[in-house]
């Protein structure tokens, strides 16, 4: 009898050779198939994306990213005028607006004739702009930084939404983001904004991120809301760091917009929500301005020479804002809780846009 043994163990090795070739061939194929369809999906939902970088692979690994080298002397003032929660006030300043009796003077007026706002002074960090402007802070104020920037010239009046206004704008949240990376929580305020009571009694304590408004329409949720750069209380985390570098990149699909008018499109993003980020928008009851005001006296916290252009303009209507809050303060418990004061701004801001557009036209004439 032929021994058939070998052969048919060659048939079946034969056999599940081919058949496990088979296999590998499929799974192959369709993991092939898979990582294409990844890849497809991706290039789709970036070039679907308003903001042309990188949304996955930069933006998530945040924890991975390395610290940059900070400037020793930049540590040192935060420490120094930071809160036990490693919390600073932070503002910018240019030598147009450091000249005496210009808004630096009247900011920190404010804060001296605000109601229990001078003891923050001591947590104020003023970031210049350049050498001249940090002599004079430092004669005014403890804690100023000279932030170095190679090739600006931000020294004369910088005027609404010019080159130089949008790349100092832009400098300014890659600082502030830049801070946070630090570890330190911040309230950023432009210097036009008059400090009249703590605010840190109205911040939400759930809140990531939470900004003022140009008009705010009762909903702190509620990101229809116009928010303002100017003003903002930010806690440094992984979710603000991240929204940090991603509001700072988004910046190069959008060149001509300045960075409040890029937060009005990024903030209903789906990475933000993603992300978890916790947005609060600040009342105008609260937090007013010249476009929406703090109608009650006995509520406002902080008043914002917003909805207005021209540095004459600003100082001219924060003084008088300034003598009415002063006339307040002067009243008696009993009658500030009696009395119904209102704001006599703006007055050289109200046709402010108009004005400067007259001019520009005029100018086009020439």
């Amino acid at each position: 009898m032929k021994d058939t043994s070998a052969g048919d163990r060659n048939k079946a090795g034969s056999s599940g050779g081919s058949g496990g070739h088979l296999l590998v061939r499929r799974v192959m194929q369709v993991t092939m198939f898979l990582v294409g369809f990844a890849v497809l999906w991706m290039c789709l939902y970036n070039s679907a994306s308003p903001f042309g970088f990188s949304t996955f692979s930069h933006y998530f690994n945040i924890a991975e990213s390395s610290k940059a080298d900070y400037d020793p002397e930049l540590e040192s003032v935060l420490r120094s005028a930071s809160m036990k929660d490693k919390t600073v006030i932070i503002a910018t300043l240019n030598d147009a607006w450091a000249e005496p009796g210009s808004i630096f003077d009247v900011f920190l007026e404010s804060f001296r004739l605000g109601n229990q706002t001078q003891r923050l002074l001591k947590h104020l960090v003023v970031i210049t702009w350049d050498q001249k402007t940090h002599a004079r802070c430092l004669a005014l104020h403890k804690h100023c930084y000279h932030l170095e920037t190679k090739g600006d010239n931000f020294t004369g009046e910088v005027f609404y939404m010019t080159p130089n206004y949008l790349h100092m704008m832009w400098k300014r949240t890659e600082f502030l983001g830049s801070v946070l990376d630090m570890g330190y929580n911040f309230v950023f305020t432009d210097t036009d904004i008059m400090w009249l009571r703590d605010p840190f009694k109205q911040f939400y304590k759930d809140a990531d991120f939470q900004i003022a408004c140009d008009l705010f329409n009762g909903n702190s949720y509620d990101l229809k809301n116009m928010p303002n750069g100017g003003f903002k209380y930010v806690k440094s985390n992984n979710r603000t760091i991240w929204f940090y570098k991603f509001w700072f990149n988004s910046r190069n699909a959008n060149p001509r917009l300045n960075e409040q008018d890029v937060l009005n499109k990024i903030k209903t993003h789906p990475l933000i929500s993603n992300m978890k980020l916790k947005i609060r928008f600040l009342s105008t009851s609260y937090f007013g301005g010249f476009c929406q005001a703090s109608k009650d006296f006995n509520k406002v916290s902080t008043m914002h020479a917003n909805c207005c252009v021209g540095l004459e303009n600003k100082v001219n209507d924060l003084k008088i804002l300034l003598e009415d809050w002063k006339k307040y303060m002067s009243l008696s418990e009993n009658e500030k809780k009696q009395s119904h004061p209102s704001w006599s701004v703006p007055q050289s801001c109200r046709t402010s846009f108009q004005r400067a557009k007259r001019r520009k036209k005029n100018k086009g004439r020439l």
